[in-house]
This record gives structure tokens, C-alpha cells and sequence, in this order.
């Protein structure tokens, strides 16, 4: 639940990014959202949830 909160921070912060700095408009940002809150509803969702969870643990034993 950590992980996915923590990744829906990073991901709103960069589409806000985004649309201030690089030109992202408004209402693709708006179709960005959208469809990550239909994807998440989804049969795609638990792969999705299961891959971005074993590259944050893969990334979790690199050490720096």
C-alpha cells in the first residue's frame, strides 16, 4: 500500500511537471488521470501492480 500510495505522489508530481515546464496541457494531463484510473480498474491491473512491486524491490537491494 506504501509503495503504490508513494508511486501515485511521484506520478501526479510529474504530469504536474509536466504541464507547468514541458508543455503538457491541461487536458492531456486530465487523460492521463483518466486513464490510469481506468487501467487500474482493469484485468491489466494486477500485472501491473505485481511488475512495478518487483522493480521497486529490485531497486530496494541495489546498494549505493
Amino acid at each position: 500500500m506504501v509503495v503504490s500510495f508513494s508511486a501515485v505522489v511521484l506520478l501526479g508530481v510529474v504530469v504536474f511537471l509536466l504541464m507547468k515546464k514541458s508543455g503538457l496541457k491541461v487536458g492531456h494531463g486530465i487523460v492521463c488521470v483518466l486513464f490510469g484510473f481506468f487501467l487500474a480498474g482493469s484485468s491489466a491491473a494486477p500485472s501491473i501492480r505485481e511488475g512495478v512491486q518487483g522493480a521497486v524491490e529490485l531497486i530496494a537491494k541495489i546498494d549505493f
